[in-house]
């Protein structure tokens, strides 16, 4: 019965924080889009400016971590914060901040940087390589798992490509 009590206190801690994010993540959409050009100079009628959607979605946003924030913060939490560090010890949270950063690099750096098709096989390469050799419980041998990034990232890599830029028509970065 303690450890659930216990990893209540940790969720209500962690909740705490990503309500704070979304919190953030709300008030700076609603400023961004906010700040869009209204085209009043092209007689554009005030109630369909370009960043009224994006406006009111980031203002749910802000209100719903308001509301998470709320009841973490009311929630009894003995020790919670102790948990929570404890918690940023394990594998599994190694294994989502590595997913963020390649996701990161590939979205702030291959995208515009390379042509989108280098960009994906390189990122998808990268994953694999990660996932089957670096953050695992089991590696794999290194020839397979090098080989089957390779052939993970090609046939998937340039499969995306194909199926966006050429049959769907989207214009890629």
């Amino acid at each position: 019965m303690q450890d659930t009590s216990k990893e209540q206190a940790v969720r209500s801690r962690a909740d705490l924080i990503t309500s704070i994010l979304l919190i953030a993540i709300g008030i700076w959409v609603f400023y961004m889009s906010y700040e869009m050009p209204r085209l009043e100079a092209r007689r554009v009628h005030p109630s369909t400016i370009p960043g009224r959607v994006s406006m009111v979605l980031g203002a749910g946003l802000a209100l719903c971590g308001a509301l998470l924030g709320w009841r973490s913060y009311k929630a009894s939490a003995e020790g919670g914060w102790r948990g929570l560090v404890d918690l940023f010890k394990t594998m599994t949270v190694a294994r989502v901040a590595a997913g963020m950063v390649l996701v990161g690099v590939f979205a702030l750096g291959l995208v515009g940087w390379l042509p989108f098709w280098a960009a994906s096989m390189i990122f998808i390469f990268a994953f694999v390589v990660t996932f089957e050799l670096i953050l695992t419980d089991a590696p794999v041998p290194l020839v397979r798992s090098l080989v089957w990034a390779l052939l993970t990232a090609v046939c998937a890599g340039g499969g995306i490509y194909y199926l966006f830029a050429k049959i769907f028509l989207v214009r890629l970065p």
